[in-house]
């Protein structure tokens, strides 16, 4: 128990580190791009999907950010643009499934999952699944507690907007690294635990499922790869995890982060767990039937 905590501890103090490296600047760049309206130069590069997200252009960087980098960074550009909490519960249904893709796209690729399955299907699923979030009833966004944002006031200076960007990208930063300290020390007991460790030697589709919707793609692919490179699973099996770990993974980490800002946590874990087993299953399906 006390080495668990140690390296709990450590992985969090790494954590905070990167987070404030990470949040810091983007904050204040988001803030500056927003002060000089330069946003409108950059956001229609992504203008299709943020139409049919129902989103405002300018989290067009935020989209590309989480994309290409990770969660942190896409929150760091939406935080500054006031967004409502369905708009925040969009962006978590999206960027939930499709984030971190050349990372994770990698990993998949590990256990036998081509990269232009991979990148289409989090993209498609994460528009498809985004899109079902829009029709929603607006009732269903009320927010919980106070939004993490409040309305942009103009600055007269530049250094008076710096002042603020750098006092509210602190804030932000504290509040995620007070989550993901949480959460690290949680998951790390998890691990720790016998019949994790026990069973992460007996790999099932329903142990590397539940790992992976806990503890994220990386380590849920990860317990898969030694047994995928000795050939004792199949192609069915291998297909199955891999596409429903894209779409739900990591489950509780991510959905908290948007829930910070108002975002409805069941909209996001429910739509994500139930078209994670329609795809999955449908995919399975026509795979067996092409193959039969």
């Amino acid at each position: 128990m006390g080495s668990t905590l140690r390296n709990s501890l450590k992985t969090s103090l790494k954590s905070s580190m990167i987070i404030l490296k990470l949040i810091i600047p983007i904050y204040i760049l988001a803030d500056l791009l927003f002060y000089y309206n330069l946003l409108s130069h950059v956001s229609f590069i992504l203008e299709p999907i943020t139409y049919f997200l129902d989103l405002p252009s300018a989290v067009a960087l935020s989209l590309i950010s989480g994309m290409l980098l990770n969660i942190y960074a896409a929150i760091a550009f939406a935080a500054p643009l006031d967004l409502s909490p369905r708009e925040w519960t969009i962006l978590g249904v999206y960027l939930g499934i499709c984030h971190s893709l050349l990372v994770e796209t990698a990993v998949m690729q590990r256990i036998g999952i081509s990269k232009l399955y991979s990148v289409s299907l989090r993209i498609g699923a994460g528009l498809f699944i985004g899109f079902i979030t829009t029709l929603l009833p607006h009732s269903l966004f009320s927010p919980l507690h106070v939004n993490a944002t409040q309305e942009k006031i103009p600055y007269d200076s530049l250094p008076a907007l710096l002042q603020n960007s750098l006092y509210e990208s602190l804030i932000l930063s504290m509040q995620v690294i007070a989550l993901i300290s949480i959460l690290i020390f949680v998951m790390d007991f998890i691990k720790s635990l016998a019949f994790i460790k026990n069973y992460s030697e007996k790999v099932s589709s329903a142990f590397s499922i539940s790992i992976g919707v806990m503890l994220g793609i990386t380590y849920g692919a990860g317990i898969l790869i030694s047994e995928y490179e000795k050939n004792t699973l199949s192609k069915k099996d291998i297909l199955f995890i891999g596409t429903f770990l894209m779409i739900c993974h990591a489950i509780v980490e991510d959905t908290l982060l948007f829930v910070i800002f108002g975002a409805n946590l069941w909209v996001i874990i429910v739509l994500r767990v139930i078209f994670a087993f329609i795809f999955a299953y449908g995919l399975i399906t026509i795979y067996q039937r092409k193959n039969s």
